[in-house]
């Protein structure tokens, strides 16, 4: 099978598999992007747990701005590194209200410049409040997955969303990363990689792993 076929059965396979690949709930950008940012190395289900208290309170980026730091990693003290947590979005939110008017900005460059948002979350952000393919969100399921599949042998994520940038089509940029992360979690573990369970496994080198 010639790549570029595999690749294309790859995609329509996890397409089928999980058609609905947002797990962070969220009404707003402004919400993703809080969302966001305390979800690293913290599950979802915890982070939403978290945010359906804290979006009811929290309304506008002038709300996040003028907490107080102390109070405000009380309030979302289960996620891991809640206090460095707490401090960069109280300083997003500052820079939000002083330069962006309120609002979460939809360019890379732009979202890049909010302290504790680096790509991974700004390509989230650009992906699923505005729409925007502008990069793959690459985190360690990503990472593990795609090197599985043979879709890349990088080690670091910016490499690595080159890799997949280059053969992935972009209209599928802002799903695809999120059906790996589905597939990571369910099949594809970072202890063991159930292949004789997964949907992929017909279309998978199994790079890296000792498979049946």
């Amino acid at each position: 099978m010639e790549e570029k076929e595999r690749i294309k059965r790859i995609v329509e396979t996890l397409k089928k598999k999980y058609p609905n690949t947002t797990a962070l709930n969220f009404s707003n950008p402004l919400e993703l992007l809080v969302a966001t940012m305390l979800s690293a190395q913290t599950t979802d289900k915890l982070v939403n747990k978290i945010t359906q208290n804290l979006f009811k309170k929290y309304k506008k980026a002038e709300d996040y701005a003028n907490v107080d730091e102390e109070e405000f990693a009380k309030e979302i003290k289960g996620v891991n590194f809640y206090k460095t947590k707490a401090k960069n979005i109280i300083k997003m939110a500052k820079v939000l209200v002083e330069e962006y008017n309120g609002k979460v900005p939809e360019s890379m460059e732009e979202l890049l410049t909010l302290p504790g948002v680096a790509r991974k979350t700004a390509n989230v952000v650009l992906a699923k409040a505005f729409n925007k393919n502008e990069g793959i969100v690459v985190d360690t399921h990503v990472k593990r997955v795609s090197f599985r599949l043979g879709l890349t042998n990088k080690e670091k994520p910016e490499e690595i969303e080159k890799d997949l940038m280059q053969k992935i089509p972009k209209e599928e940029w802002s799903d695809f990363p999120f059906r790996l992360i589905w597939l990571g979690r369910d099949t594809c573990t970072a202890k063991k990689a159930y292949c004789e369970k997964c949907i992929l496994n017909s279309l998978c080198p199994k790079m890296g792993v000792k498979a049946k």
